[in-house]
């Protein structure tokens, strides 16, 4: 199921939610039914430079879970 904004126009709250397309959205606040907001795409991730700030945080923080088994430092 994908992720939604929504906009109460009464209350003027705006939300994400996480339905299907067909389902209707109250607000929490008035009750009121929610207009679906057109959202902006996401930008193609660059998966190089992720996986390098998340091995150099990991390496930071000491632990070594996004790295392969072959990529671990090896116990002595």
């Amino acid at each position: 199921m994908p992720i939604f904004d929504f906009h109460c126009k009464q209350c003027k709250k705006i939300v994400e939610a996480l339905v299907r397309s067909t389902d209707d959205v109250l607000c929490s606040e008035c009750g009121c039914p929610m207009e679906k907001l057109v959202s902006r795409p996401a930008a193609p991730p660059r998966s190089g430079e992720l996986i390098a700030s998340a091995r150099t945080q990991a390496n930071r923080e000491g632990h070594f879970s996004n790295y392969s088994p072959s990529e671990r430092p090896r116990k002595r």
